[in-house]
């Protein structure tokens, strides 16, 4: 009952009506309305939405409009799916801030929001790059590279899968290796000074998905890091995937005096 008053007072057809003052596409005004719903306690973590049939006959809209409404709070993680179900209100989840203007480990950061970093091994090993790797890293031909590959979690939580490249010569042993790799670094004389960072949306692979308890096709952000000493040494060529629904990635930008805007 509560949630059928709900709809009737927010959905109602006159709140879609088309107006020279609202050029809002209509899908997006449903998703807005449910938004609503679901920010203001009204359908809550674990809830079903109502069907998109229900939807459509209470604002007299398409069920084509309907579902694109939903669609889009699906990939904005608001709402989820269940095959065979229903459509679902998500429960909230912890996002981390990750700030872009300073070089800083992943354990750093989790230790930083109060939680214990992990790693679990993928890979440890000696070997030779691959073309791109060795080109990145400014290899000479015959060297060879330490594979680190890893799930990195927080608290048991995975939330990134990571394929760190660094030259060979800089560790005797990869046994000993700890969870940090800029620790092992610095240990080795070698920790970076500055890193070119870039970052893109992507759809999760299987074999991440799987060890971030995922579904394959998820939003999630692919991460390329090249670090240097501070003499210009290339000393770390990564390759990440995060969760998308866990990370904000956060620059500072500031105006110079002498441009206008």
């Amino acid at each position: 009952m509560k949630q059928t008053e709900s709809l009737r007072s927010l959905l109602s057809r006159e709140a879609f009506a088309q107006k020279q003052d609202n050029p809002t596409p209509l899908y997006m005004q449903v998703a807005g309305v449910l938004r609503t719903l679901i920010e203001t306690g009204r359908l809550v973590p674990g809830e079903a939405l109502p069907s998109e049939r229900t939807i459509a006959e209470t604002t007299a809209l398409s069920r084509v409009t309907v579902r694109r409404g939903i669609d889009l709070l699906v990939r904005e993680g608001v709402v989820r799916q269940r095959r065979g179900s229903g459509t679902y209100v998500s429960t909230p989840v912890e996002r981390f801030e990750q700030p872009l203007a300073a070089i800083t480990s992943f354990s750093e950061d989790m230790i930083s929001y109060g939680r214990q970093p992990a790693t679990r091994w993928l890979a440890r090993e000696f070997a030779s790059p691959s073309a791109r790797e060795a080109m990145t890293l400014g290899l000479s031909p015959g060297d060879r590279v330490a594979r680190l590959h890893r799930l990195r979690l927080a608290d048991d939580l995975p939330l990134a899968v990571e394929l760190a490249i660094v030259p060979a010569r800089l560790f005797s042993s990869l046994e000993t290796l700890g969870d940090s790799l800029y620790e092992a670094l610095a240990a080795a004389g070698a920790r970076p000074h500055k890193a070119l960072q870039r970052m893109h949306a992507c759809a999760l692979p299987e074999f991440e998905a799987a060890l971030l308890k995922a579904e394959p096709g998820e939003p999630a952000l692919y991460l390329e890091r090249v670090s240097r000493t501070g003499d210009g040494a290339i000393v770390e060529f990564t390759r990440s995937h995060y969760k998308g629904d866990r990370f904000d990635f956060v620059a500072e930008l500031n105006l110079e005096p002498s441009q206008n805007v």
